[in-house]
């Protein structure tokens, strides 16, 4: 079976690594351009192999069609893809295009579908392998798998330690189905499809006034990127680590309740965040305890308008 594998990062690097170890013909690779001029991981491991790599701007620009029709592929494997992939590419293959995505579809449809699980509240997610069609996540599924959120799970944690390499194991199980002739189509129930929007710093800004539940939902899920954000004496500052206090506050929403060797606790609505590392505008990510110590705040201090 001739394949062309699309994808980005390490992820999609870990996916070509699976399938060279498992002696799939791999016959092209697609990857966005590097935007340093240093090649990426997955640039290195094809290049390393003799496998053509190809860096479009757009997967739809119409040089790439080209290209991609003289590799005569017989599946397209899409690892970890943020570009449109035009339907010509996807129903060109004798046996089509399966795809990676980090949720149960139809829930949480869309480019940071682990961060809204995770701001939601939720106790569980997963990862579907399925038929991509010309809409946003939308083909019929051919398999998924289930895990547990943590209660201080952030998105990068839920995806490094859990749906990262649990999507790697599934591609190649889907895979194993398509070659046996079982992969089956499984119609998306559309009555429990959800969508959300990119998870922009926009969206993350933290109201201290909701219940402290979901101001730690909002942080855990914004961390490693956008982070969620507040200000302090006027300047945004971003917060990261941090863990929920099951205590209620005699003080205002956003005020400094405590500090600690772990950081400083800030009241909420229902009990209070230890925040652990924060952003300063204009600076690097550090421990609680350097940013402390380099703003002098203190306990009565108030994060937010």
């Amino acid at each position: 079976m001739r394949i062309v594998l699309i994808g980005q990062a390490a992820f999609g690097e870990k996916v070509l690594e699976a399938l060279l170890s498992k002696n799939e013909n791999v016959v092209g690779v697609f990857c966005p351009p590097d935007p340093s001029g240093k090649p990426s991981g997955m640039k290195k491991l094809a290049d390393s192999k003799g496998i053509p790599v190809y860096q479009p701007d757009k997967m739809k620009d119409p040089h790439v069609y080209d290209i991609f029709v003289q590799l005569q592929p017989d599946l397209n494997i899409m690892a970890f893809v943020t570009d449109i992939v035009p339907k010509r590419i996807l129903d060109y293959p004798r046996l089509k295009t399966i795809q990676y995505h980090p949720s149960l579809l139809p829930k949480h449809r869309g480019g940071t579908a682990i961060h809204w699980a995770i701001i939601n509240g939720e106790t569980k997610t997963g990862l579907t392998i399925f038929w991509p069609d010309q809409g946003i996540d939308t083909g019929p599924i051919i398999l998924q798998k289930e895990v547990e959120i943590s209660p201080d799970d952030t998105t990068g944690t839920l995806y490094y330690n859990k749906l990262f390499p649990l999507g790697v194991e599934a591609i190649l199980e889907a895979l194993e189905m398509i070659k046996n002739g079982t992969a089956p189509r499984i119609k998306q129930d559309e009555s429990q499809a959800t969508y959300e929007p990119l998870c922009t710093e926009e969206l993350t800004v933290i109201n201290w006034s909701k219940p402290a539940q979901q101001v730690h939902n909002l942080i855990r899920g914004a961390n490693p990127s956008p982070g969620a954000s507040t200000t302090y004496k006027g300047e945004k500052l971003k917060i990261f680590d941090s863990s929920l206090i099951q205590t209620s506050y005699d003080a205002i929403p956003g005020e400094i309740v405590s500090i600690n060797d772990e950081g400083f606790i800030v009241a909420g609505n229902g009990g209070g965040i230890l925040v652990k590392r924060v952003q300063p505008a204009g600076g690097s990510k550090v421990k609680a305890s350097e940013f402390i110590a380099a703003s002098g705040l203190k306990v009565g201090d108030r994060l937010g308008a």
